[in-house]
């Protein structure tokens, strides 16, 4: 073995990521006059404003790409991507505290207020 060298074994093949979650791809545009770069783990929901895109169907979900990736965005940029839902114990807090508990709670709780105001 060489120092630093990485070792696969051929016979596993292709590793797929995220078999079975729920994904949702969504058009995202920069209107800033910087790039902005997000990471694969951020909660999509809390990105950027200057990234513009229809928020509400993102919460509970992060870009569908290797962890420890991210994806930059140019200013005037736009550009298609994949979304994958967080998985376990689905509990969000951090970020820009948008979101601060169990996401599903939120989501719930966020539907049905939007019924009440439909009637």
């Amino acid at each position: 073995m060489i120092p630093g060298e990485i070792r696969v074994n051929d016979a596993l093949g292709q590793i797929e990521l995220n078999v079975g979650r729920k994904t949702y791809n969504l058009s995202v545009a920069n209107y800033g006059d910087r790039p902005i770069q997000v990471g694969s783990h951020y909660h999509f929901y809390e990105v950027n404003e200057a990234l513009k895109f229809d928020r509400e169907p993102t919460k509970g979900f992060r870009l569908n790409i290797p962890a420890g990736m991210a994806i930059r965005f140019e200013p005037g940029q736009r550009r298609t991507i994949e979304l994958v839902e967080f998985a376990g114990k689905r509990e969000i807090y951090g970020f820009q505290g948008s979101v601060m508990g169990k996401i599903d709670d939120m989501i719930s709780t966020d539907n049905s207020t939007d019924e009440k105001e439909a009637n």
